[in-house]
């Protein structure tokens, strides 16, 4: 397992995972939204995820949601890089219902996001839709790696923002499927 943690004057988080587990999820936020996300995150990815946070709800998720995606993103930047006999690149569309989003992603080590899609405002339950863009762009800026998020249609919050959670999941698994004949996936000789 790889361990990050990060304590702040706002939130204290521990997370631990293998990259190539077999999806198991032990996730304490205390944002019981962000908790479903994270957990189909860990079960879509295939990852073994273990999150506990502890932070500042009493302001708001923000620092929390925040926070966490820092943290996830050291120990998948840990268990990763350099990146060495993987695909490196991974794709994926994910439909629920009526929704559809689709994830590309490079795990290039160089940060970049395109998000585009339809929650930055709006809640649900008590969950903040635009802390969904703030996870992803804290984890790509992060980790670092290029993540393209892409509404394709559906009008359920609640199935679009799970569904690019699920995108991106079954993005990285398939990013981070072992290849030999690879070696180093970059014409550079490094990632």
């Amino acid at each position: 397992m790889i361990k990050s943690s990060r304590k702040t004057k706002e939130t204290d988080i521990v997370v631990a995972l293998n990259i190539y587990g077999t999806g198991k999820a032990d996730i304490d936020t205390g944002i019981g939204f962000f908790d479903h996300m994270l957990d189909a995150f860990a079960r879509h990815s295939l990852i073994d995820l273990k999150v506990k946070c502890v932070g500042d709800l009493h302001i708001d998720a923000h620092h929390s949601v925040e926070d966490v995606a820092i943290v996830l993103a050291d120990a998948l930047s840990k268990a990763i890089y350099p990146a060495q006999g993987i695909e490196r690149y991974g794709n994926a569309v994910v439909v629920m219902d009526e929704a559809s989003v689709s994830c590309d992603i490079d795990l290039s080590n160089r940060a970049y996001l395109v998000y585009d899609l339809p929650l930055h405002e709006g809640s649900v339950g008590s969950f903040d839709l635009e802390l969904v863009e703030e996870f992803f762009k804290s984890l790509a800026f992060n980790m670092p790696l290029n993540i393209h998020l892409i509404y394709n249609r559906g009008t359920n919050r609640h199935h679009i923002s799970e569904a690019a959670f699920k995108a991106f999941a079954v993005a990285l698994r398939r990013a981070v499927v072992k290849n030999e004949r690879v070696g180093v996936p970059s014409t550079k000789g490094v990632l």
